[in-house]
């Protein structure tokens, strides 16, 4: 790819150089697809960034993007960067009060919002002296500065200085400071981190040399929120290497946006093909003979297959031409359902079942799963679709060097770690040792073939009232193997062992009753029913099995509704937050603790 870019700034316009005319950006606007070409965007980028000098932004200044994923949030990114601002990127599930400290915190004088957040931002706005301009992606009228206007002030200033674009994009340097990323916080205020322009150019195009996606040119389907580092530096990372980026109209229409649009590869996180496949076991088990019998044969006859194929072991005639059978009568449909030309799925930001992982290898649909931070830019490690180990996080990925330390804890230098907290300077030391490596929290190890494997996060680990440590997290992505499973958080800290609260997939609960002729009239009555109180409990028995006796989990909390990210209990990437769960359901906790609780309660 030529010169490698030092700025995220020659990072995109040298994609521009090299795919000018090929299409870049692919949205829905009035039930239509329609696209844009890299000049497009480029030409769009120029006219917005301009604007924003127009207005008197300047180098250095922060602007804050408020908005769901769509097209122009990406091109305000890049014109916030292209005249040597930071930009300040809020979830658009933050907390109304989150967002007034984020502006606040980071001093932004200008704020560009979709119209859902327009009113609110003005609202923020007068209690903000330092915050200027509210800017509307849509057209909505006084007191906000819509997006045309700011165009139409971009195209005066290129007619008067025409080189005023390219030398400002120009200026940037590598330690620039590029972004302030505010986590979403579990507890106390959202903390922001300073990613230079160094952290994430150095991080795109390591990852691009380490996944050697040059001359690969993918059709991806994104749907994560962009104000997570995990997708935006994806966003980057294709835009590097000449991408097409199609925009899922919402989470909820991924599904059908991926039978549209045919992509190569997608990222993810686990919940969201945990829910994939909930949905394919449900419809194979509704299925009637001999359909469901065939189905069963198949995951089974996959599974095994898969198993060797990780493993690198042989895999013998007869089951792979056993495979092949079931390729043909229930794995190639899977394909199909994904849009039929899926190359790569890559997931990240928590532990993905092995269940899943197998079978998805087993139906062609390679799950390559990474490891990374907010703080590392992300990529630490990532698995490959030559490299690829279900069960850990893949090679440590170019550029990047790991540490563990004797605690387990594993460390991280390299030019993709942050320059620090802002305005943090206390929790600036905690985070480096005093020889300059990155403290991630995360406990793990490097097996004899140099793949990184994840254990917990050091803070999450539980320590009974024996003095033994429990790995929560691995022990969720077991008990989420069962597909009666849909969502679960394990808890017992400074208690005499492990329980778990599960949420289970109602609507394979109502296939099962249904073949066992159980009667219920509601699903909490369903999940109360003693034969399905004891199937979960033999379903946690089978997929921890293999753990030592101090590890498994000794009573189970069944409950009926989902947690979600309005409630609170999960992330904008749909993690559990263990304090607001724990303190939700503290009652129910503690009745799994009392000696009369049976192994399995509904509640």
């Amino acid at each position: 790819m030529g010169t490698e870019p030092k700025t995220l700034n020659e990072l995109f316009n040298s994609a521009v150089d090299r795919y000018r005319e090929s299409e870049f950006l692919r949205f829905k606007a009035a039930g239509e697809w329609r696209s844009l070409t890299f000049g497009e965007v480029a030409r769009r980028v120029r006219e917005l960034a301009l604007g924003l000098k127009a207005l008197g932004i300047e180098r250095g200044d922060r602007v804050a993007i408020w908005s769901e994923n769509r097209p122009e949030w990406n091109l305000a990114d890049l014109a916030v960067l292209a005249i040597g601002a930071v930009d300040v990127p809020i979830y658009a599930t933050q907390t109304h009060s989150q967002v007034e400290y984020i502006l606040a915190d980071s001093a932004a004088r200008a704020i560009f919002v979709s119209a859902a957040f327009s009113e609110d931002a003005l609202e923020i706005k007068s209690r903000l002296p330092g915050l200027e301009f509210v800017i509307s992606l849509e057209e909505i009228g006084e007191p906000v500065v819509g997006v045309e206007e700011l165009v139409d002030r971009g195209r005066s200033l290129y007619g008067e200085q025409p080189g005023l674009y390219e030398s400002m994009w120009r200026a940037a340097t590598s330690e620039d400071l590029a972004t302030i990323l505010y986590t979403s916080g579990s507890t106390g205020e959202p903390k922001g981190v300073m990613l230079t322009h160094k952290n994430l150019t150095a991080n795109v195009v390591n990852t691009a040399r380490w996944l050697r996606m040059e001359g690969r040119r993918e059709l991806a389907l994104t749907y994560l929120p962009f104000t997570h580092i995990f997708e935006r530096a994806v966003w980057y990372l294709y835009a590097y290497t000449g991408a097409t980026i199609a925009y899922a109209e919402s989470i909820d229409t991924v599904a059908k946006n991926l039978i549209e649009i045919h992509p190569t590869a997608m990222t993810s996180v686990p919940r969201m093909f945990e829910k994939i496949y909930a949905r394919i076991i449900e419809r194979g088990l509704a299925a009637g003979f001999p359909r469901r019998q065939i189905f069963l044969w198949a995951l089974d006859v996959g599974r095994r297959w898969a198993e060797r194929k990780d493993r690198g072991e042989r895999i013998g005639l007869t089951l792979s031409l056993q495979h092949v059978i079931a390729d043909a009568l229930v794995f190639k449909k899977w394909r199909e359902a994904v849009g039929g030309n899926i190359r790569i799925f890559i997931s990240g930001g928590a532990p993905l079942a092995p269940e899943i992982a197998y079978l998805f290898l087993a139906a062609g649909l390679p799950i390559l799963q990474g490891y990374g931070l907010t703080e590392t830019s992300p990529s630490v490690s990532c698995n490959t679709d030559t490299r690829n180990r279900i069960g850990t996080v893949g090679p440590i990925i170019d550029g990047v060097s790991v540490r563990i330390e004797d605690d387990g804890e594993i460390l991280v230098k390299g030019d993709n770690v942050m320059k620090g907290y802002y305005n943090r300077p206390a929790e600036n030391e905690e985070a480096f040792t005093t020889d300059g490596w990155f403290r991630t929290g995360d406990i793990g190890h490097i097996d004899a073939d140099s793949f990184l494997v994840i254990t917990d996060r050091k803070k999450d680990l539980i320590k009974t009232s024996g003095g033994k440590y429990i790995a929560p997290q691995r022990l969720e992505s077991l008990i989420k193997s069962s597909r009666f499973v849909s969502q679960v958080v394990v808890v017992g800290n400074a208690r005499k062992f492990a329980s778990a609260l599960i949420v289970p997939n109602i609507e394979l609960l109502r296939g099962y009753a249904q073949m066992k002729g159980i009667a219920y009239k509601d699903p909490s009555e369903l999940i109360m029913n003693p034969r399905i109180i004891d199937l979960i409990n033999r379903q946690v028995d089978k997929y921890t099995m293999e753990l030592a006796r101090f590890e498994k989990v000794k009573k189970v909390a069944l409950l009926e509704h989902e947690f979600t990210t309005e409630s609170g209990e999960l992330t904008p990437t749909l993690k559990p937050r263990r304090s607001v769960i724990e303190k939700k359901y503290s009652n129910v906790i503690d009745r799994l603790y009392q000696e009369e609780t049976p192994s399995v309660v509904a509640v």
